[in-house]
């Protein structure tokens, strides 16, 4: 039998994980060996006769596991970009054996005393800052994991993470396949009236690789309003495509939401905590439940009522078609006409502006060039996990290699829906490691030989993910542990949010806004109508968001011991307790296909980080505008202050160093439109 490649460090350039040898049965062995590996190494620490030291204890477990999470970052790429059946079979049989992994770290008490003590005596140690926070994010971890609490206590949390486990994989799992089978088949071309040709040409081809040959297939993307109902002039198709997609996973996922929710109410209250919000809360930048609500509570009002002038615009447009009531499905198909109308704005006449390969290189990676100084190789040498994905060499300014990026742009069976990063391998000083990383997106895929042309929103998320790859490629610190995008989740979102901001610049959008055809750059005038426009929508946008992530708020605020009888009745009640219960505008995610926070831990009570985060973004943006100096030395200090950095610094802190002050709140009021102006 052929070696298992994952058994040896990778020798690719930069580590890149050897993808042309890895099969399928490869993974379950690795992670077997992985796991059995790590945990031999935490027994020798454990176990170690000398006194703990910081070498011999927190740098040997960041040592530890190097097999484990070679496999694991793998393997997640895949379960996520690329699945099989087996794929998924082979993770949901590991989620419950890698929590129960975790927890046998995290709960050895061996281990613990190691760092407790090392913890106590850490002013006499004579560490310098990194080190420092190394040791006490690793005894914030510890004991966030139970290790303080009683025998019995440690055994019913191992059980609670375990059957977590199993349910994420569960709920994930569902909404793939729910996803998929809810997809809208349709028999003729005529049906899709008011799409563009080449999205008409897209569904053909989607109908083909699905089976459908001959048909045409709208697949639903992961939220709420699929982007196809702001064109589709059938009113019925607009309200069968929107129903296929609110009601994803309702039967599945219901009972596993409310199970889900419990058992981390009762997870929370082990830890000492009084809601699932409060534990998780307690170690990000908010500090408090307090602190989210009075955030929140603050942008409710002003969004619903920007929410509800918009609405007396649509219908004002919607009346002219003999309809009297503005339906969820109407809502963006008459925004697009109020847009045309009141700002002479199609967004068809855009997407020609906007093909791919042009915003990729002389948008994305030309927006990279003018902040940072990199340069951008293809390396088709490189193989990667998947046909559509593709290889990048990053370069400093000097030259000096930086590490990978891999792009995998298009929607496929195989991929979840959504957008996202993944680091391939994390940098470390402390490994000689340099970052490789990759975007994921789903944008359809053309007809062979015709171009790729982008939505203004499929813009923004290229950009916006982007900002998380230069998060990873940026990281320079020495332990993994703090590598890139290991940060609070309410901070998290703050770069890539920031990153958006090139897609406007003139310098920027003057570079790639260019006609696929004629080349001819967007009109200056179209510019200013975009610009016009912008604001526009924010109602809808801010309470779609907004309901989301209250009723995520609402699920894990739920005290341990309350009874939920139905999950779509809790969701409801918790949209009207809110102020957010307006029928016409849906949550950006329902319950039940809500996968940031039900398909595991990353966004469970997080889901506000986007508006958090955007305080942030809304401020820094306003001080690369203003602060004097070049575009090219403000990048520099975002990079090194901020980017850099990790979570090897206090996130806030890192913000300080860049802006000079406190974050405040009036841009991102401003930009939303939420402050009366």
């Amino acid at each position: 039998m052929t070696e298992n490649p994952f058994y040896v460090p990778s020798t690719l350039a930069y580590e890149l994980p050897p993808f042309a040898e890895i099969r399928e049965e490869h993974y379950l062995p690795a992670f077997e060996q992985g796991m059995t590996d790590q945990l031999a190494e935490i027994a020798a620490i454990a176990a170690d006769p000398a006194e703990p030291t910081f070498e011999n204890t927190v740098v040997a477990l960041e040592r530890s596991g190097a097999l484990l999470r070679r496999v694991r970052q793998a393997f997640e790429n895949q379960s996520d970009a690329d699945t099989t059946p087996g794929v998924q079979a082979l993770n949901a049989e590991l989620s419950p054996r890698l929590a129960a992994h975790s927890d046998a770290i995290l709960l050895d008490q061996g281990l613990f005393a190691r760092f407790d003590s090392l913890y106590e005596a850490r002013e006499s140690l004579g560490l310098d800052a990194q080190d420092q926070r190394l040791l006490e994010r690793h005894h914030v971890r510890f004991v966030r994991a139970g290790a303080r609490l009683a025998a019995a206590d440690q055994q019913r949390l191992r059980e609670i993470n375990g059957e977590l486990a199993s349910l994420g994989t569960a709920f994930r799992q569902n909404v793939f396949t729910d996803t998929r089978a809810r997809a809208v088949v349709l028999d003729t071309a005529e049906e899709l009236d008011g799409l563009p040709a080449d999205e008409i040409a897209a569904a053909a081809e989607n109908g083909k690789a699905l089976g459908h040959d001959g048909k045409y297939v709208l697949s639903l993307k992961n939220f709420s309003n699929q982007t196809e109902l702001a064109q589709l002039t059938d009113r019925a198709l607009r309200a069968r495509l929107l129903e296929a997609s609110l009601e994803r996973a309702v039967e599945t996922n219901g009972p596993l939401a409310i199970r889900l929710a419990g058992l981390r109410a009762e997870r929370a209250a082990l830890l000492g905590f009084p809601s699932y919000a409060a534990y998780v809360v307690a170690d990000e930048t908010a500090g408090s439940v307090e602190a989210v609500d009075a955030v929140l509570a603050r942008l409710v009002p002003a969004a619903v009522a920007n929410a509800e002038r918009e609405a007396a615009q649509l219908a004002e447009a919607a009346a002219a078609d003999g309809i009297t009531e503005i339906a969820a499905h109407d809502w963006a198909f008459y925004s697009e006409r109020v847009r045309k109308d009141a700002y002479d704005l199609d967004a068809a006449e855009l997407r020609p502006y906007f093909e791919l390969e042009r915003v990729l290189r002389d948008g994305v990676f030309f927006a990279a060039g003018l902040a940072y100084g990199l340069t951008f190789t293809e390396r088709p040498d490189l193989t990667a996990y998947h046909a559509d994905a593709r290889v990048f060499e990053v370069l400093e300014a000097d030259g000096t290699p930086l590490g990978l990026f891999l792009g995998d742009f298009h929607a496929r069976e195989s991929k979840s829906g959504g957008a996202w990063m993944n680091e391939l391998v994390q940098q470390s000083e402390l490994y000689g490691r340099r970052p490789v990383v990759v975007n994921n997106l789903n944008i359809a895929k053309p007809a062979p030989g015709e171009p790729v042309l982008l939505t203004w929103d499929e813009v923004r998320t290229l950009f916006h993910e982007f900002g998380h790859a230069l998060h990873g490629l940026f990281s320079a610190v020495r332990y993994p542990f703090f590598a890139g995008t290991e940060v609070p989740r309410d901070f998290v979102e703050f770069p890539s949010q920031v990153n958006e901001m090139w897609m406007t610049w003139p310098e920027v959008l003057a570079n790639y806004a260019r006609h696929h055809v004629t080349g001819e750059p967007l009109p200056t005038e179209l510019v200013r109508r975009m610009a016009a426009a912008e604001n526009f929508g924010y109602g809808f946008r801010t309470v779609e968001y907004l309901a989301a992530a209250l009723l995520d708020w609402a699920w894990h605020t739920v005290p341990v011991g309350q009874e939920i009888a139905d999950a779509q009745e809790f969701e409801a009640a918790a949209l009207k307790a809110a102020g957010l219960a307006m029928a016409a505008v849906p949550p950006r995610y329902r319950t039940t296909y809500f996968g940031h926070v039900f398909s595991g831990d990353s966004y469970s009570a997080g889901y506000y980080a986007y508006i958090w985060s955007e305080v942030l973004d809304a401020d820094t943006v306003e001080w690369f505008r203003s602060n004097g100096r070049t575009v090219r030395e403000s990048g520099e200090v975002f990079r090194t202050e901020l980017l850099a950095r990790g979570g090897s610094v206090d996130a806030l802190d890192c913000f300080r160093a860049v802006v000079g002050r406190d974050p405040e709140i009036e841009p991102l009021l401003t930009r939303r439109g939420l402050n009366g102006a």
